[in-house]
């Protein structure tokens, strides 16, 4: 079309060029997520896993500095999409890493790469008692820390009427 017009060779390359570049941009991030659910299919070998584990800490580090240094809550205001990549990554890791470990743990304590190595004798100290106790510890707060947020997403209220609604709702008819 733009040669039609009498627009020049050179013109019409920076044109498509432009085009391209803005279809690119624009699906990377569909990408992204196709390769991290990708990842949570696919086998991967010990030495992935390991840069995957380091860039993960790496990214929630940086998540953390940008959040704390926001002065406004604009600031950061794609801190909700941004966790949520994070998280799938998160996620993506953990099938991955349970699925070496359950595969290939056998071949001995460094199969399952060298973070997960590094990780586990730091937490257990050498000591299976000591690994059994931080693990019960982890557990009983992610079951707290799971049970409140949903008692505060779902409160509990008796059978409501509409001359007395429920005060635990955020929602109410009538102020109290």
């Amino acid at each position: 079309m733009l040669a039609q017009l009498g627009a020049e060779p050179m013109a019409i390359q920076a044109v498509n060029r432009k085009v391209w570049l803005s279809a690119g941009r624009g699906a990377i991030l569909p990408l992204a997520t196709l390769m991290l659910v990708g990842l949570m299919v696919v086998p991967i070998p010990a030495v992935l896993l390991d840069v995957g584990f380091i860039a993960n800490i790496m990214i929630s580090l940086a998540i953390l500095m940008v959040a704390l240094n926001a002065a406004k809550p604009l600031d950061f205001s794609s801190f909700p999409t941004v966790l949520l990549f994070a998280t799938i990554l998160r996620l993506a890791l953990n099938v991955a890493s349970t699925r070496v470990v359950l595969v290939s743990g056998h071949e001995g304590p460094d199969a399952a790469g060298h973070v997960i190595e590094a990780f586990g004798n730091f937490l257990i100290g050498g000591d299976y008692a000591v690994g059994i106790f931080v693990f019960a510890i982890l557990m009983i707060i992610n079951l707290v820390v799971i049970t409140k947020g949903a008692g505060r997403a779902f409160p509990k209220c008796p059978p409501a009427s509409p001359s007395m609604p429920c005060p635990a709702s955020r929602w109410r008819s009538t102020p109290i």
